[in-house]
């Protein structure tokens, strides 16, 4: 009977993995946590905007209009995910915690963030290679912008150039709702 039980557990866990779409079949660390998350056990069958985010850019204001969209479409199941990067002009030097305290201290950002990673080049994170393969577009600078479908396809790209409260990523963003 144990024998059983344990086959059905693995089926069930087989298929689950199954079914996530390779966009967000990635475990990475929170930032400022111990335990890596699975994409796709938090953020499947939602919206999600993935931003490459940095502390002293000039863009950086724009952390303030991704968490007014978080909060505001958050409930009808949109999320922003950021992912610090030092890869462009060297504008988020800081360590974790001191990312995290700016950004919280600072734009009062609540939108899941995580692990400083690399977004470019042959140092890319896994998760940034998947969606620059899926896409053909790698980010060119901080806060560049890939939309992902309920469904786990990645759909658009947005410059950095594109504000959070522009018409051109509200309108592509509700659209998916």
């Amino acid at each position: 009977m144990h024998l059983a039980v344990f086959l059905l557990l693995a089926l069930a866990a087989g298929s689950a993995r199954a079914t996530c779409p390779a966009s967000l079949d990635f475990e990475i660390r929170p930032l400022l946590g111990k335990q890596p998350v699975r994409l796709c056990d938090e953020y499947a069958g939602k919206v999600v905007l993935v931003v490459n985010t940095a502390s002293k850019c000039g863009f950086t204001p724009q952390y303030e209009g991704l968490e007014a969209l978080y909060r505001e479409l958050g409930p009808r199941g949109f999320v922003v995910l950021g992912f610090p990067s030092n890869d462009f002009g060297g504008q988020e030097p800081g360590s974790e915690a001191e990312i995290g305290e700016f950004c919280r201290s600072t734009y009062g950002v609540q939108f899941p963030m995580f692990e400083k990673l690399s977004v470019r080049g042959d140092d890319a994170h896994p998760f940034y290679r998947q969606i620059i393969a899926a896409t053909g577009k790698s980010p060119k600078w901080n806060f560049y912008k890939y939309l992902i479908d309920r469904d786990g396809k990645v759909v658009r790209v947005f410059s950095s150039m594109t504000a959070p409260g522009s018409g051109k990523l509200r309108d592509a963003i509700e659209a998916l709702l």
